[in-house]
């Protein structure tokens, strides 16, 4: 018995759980100003306490405050790339104004419409005050800040260079994102509006032509080809409806997965967008200016070419261009110079290679690439709105082909018979 209590006294104490970090709440608050003027607002914090004491170091003394309604108020929701971007802007814009990196973290959270983005930015602003760079405290959150985003910012660090280097980040961020939300609209629209079209064919077929149906059968008349064949389709959609549904919920789930977890799919998908009509060429001109901007940024930030384009190759987008890059680094570290090796991969546009060498010779290649990149993002601007532009007529005739065509086939029984009357 005693040596089972001396080992039971032996026994290493249960690891404890980490403390997590207090919850940040939106707070509303209302109050008085130094000159007695009523003042109201919302702002993000742990407790009511705290709070009141921030807001009476600014001069304002809080007389009500209350935690704000999710259901109403702010929700939290997800963090999207243009929030990162805003978020890198307004850190640019401070610093270069001359405001302390810790209290911009303030400013910036405080100002937050997201409460997620609020709560990012709190996160940070810990690791920096505790002492540790800005790069390391973003490399804590890769969700967010990708290897590309860190190594610019550790560049700036290093080089003293940190504000300019925000600002060309905030720049890179926007543009890249604002060409994706261009790439999208032009491969979204047509497809929403076809799936539009295809739910109110649907539903005609379902529960219109079935009440023209038990009209027809009292006519005791040969009913037309046309009408015999959409009666025909209607009562097959009627019968089946229920399985094409659960086969496209299927499909639609088997193809994430399959996108998701299979890099052969996604690289064979990437292939076949570069060779599809019209919306291939948008693509490929946007993987060009995506590749020159990345490129632009990474070396204007000091970052040797060889490194600049092992950033390149995973920010590009596509397979086609990144397996290209990654030909390009290799005869780039042979001595190869980057022009030369951008047209040996039979890849890039002449006017991008053109322009590569003119850089390299003068000694502005990030220059000249920034140019490249205005050239092809305005190029993809004008293509998405032609695009749009020529769509609208197509899809209008689409729609009236469909509901149009059913329509004739519901009423030419009654034109025929008023004929025959």
């Amino acid at each position: 018995m005693a040596q089972q209590a001396a080992a039971l006294k032996r026994k290493p104490a249960p690891a404890k759980k980490k403390a997590k970090g207090p919850k940040i709440y939106p707070f509303k608050w209302e109050g008085k100003d130094r000159k007695g003027t009523k003042i109201s607002g919302e702002i993000q914090g742990t407790n009511p306490a705290l709070i009141k004491a921030q807001l009476r170091k600014q001069g304002i003394l809080v007389t009500k405050i209350n935690k704000s309604s999710t259901l109403f108020g702010k929700r939290s929701k997800a963090i999207k790339p243009l929030d990162i971007a805003f978020f890198t802007r307004q850190l640019a814009t401070m610093m270069e104004s001359g405001v302390p990196i810790v209290q911009a973290f303030d400013i910036i959270a405080e100002g937050a419409e997201n409460p997620s983005v609020a709560k990012l930015v709190n996160s940070i602003k810990t690791d920096v005050a505790a002492g540790n760079t800005l790069a390391d405290s973003l490399r804590k959150h890769p969700k967010y800040f990708d290897d590309l985003f860190c190594n610019l910012v550790e560049s700036g660090e290093q080089s003293g260079k940190l504000e300019s280097l925000l600002d060309r980040i905030a720049a890179y961020k926007e543009k890249t994102e604002i060409l994706k939300a261009k790439i999208k609209k032009a491969l979204t629209y047509p497809i929403a509006v076809v799936v539009v079209a295809v739910i109110v064919t649907s539903i005609l077929l379902l529960k219109v032509v079935p009440q023209f149906k038990e009209v027809f059968s009292g006519f005791g008349a040969e009913l037309p080809a046309f009408t015999l064949f959409v009666i025909g389709l209607s009562e097959w959609l009627q019968s089946w409806w229920f399985i094409i549904l659960i086969g496209l919920i299927v499909l639609g789930y088997v193809y994430t997965q399959v996108n998701r977890k299979s890099l052969k799919f996604r690289d064979a998908q990437d292939r076949a967008l570069l060779k599809a009509p019209v919306v291939g060429k948008i693509i490929y001109e946007a993987a060009v200016a995506r590749y020159a901007r990345t490129l632009s940024t990474t070396f204007a930030a000091g970052v040797p070419l060889v490194d600049a384009l092992d950033s390149v190759g995973g920010a590009v987008g596509n397979v086609v261009f990144r397996n290209a890059v990654m030909q390009v680094k290799e005869d780039v570290s042979a001595g190869s110079q980057l022009n030369f090796s951008m047209r040996t991969t039979n890849v890039f546009p002449s006017l991008a290679v053109q322009m590569a060498g003119i850089g390299e010779e003068s000694g502005n290649l990030d220059g000249m690439l920034e140019k490249v990149a205005d050239y092809y993002e305005a190029e993809v601007d004008n293509k998405v709105d032609n695009l749009t532009t020529l769509l609208e007529p197509l899809i209008m005739s689409v729609l009236g082909v469909l509901v149009g065509g059913l329509i004739i086939a519901m009423y030419l029984p009654i034109f025929q018979l008023g004929a025959v009357v």
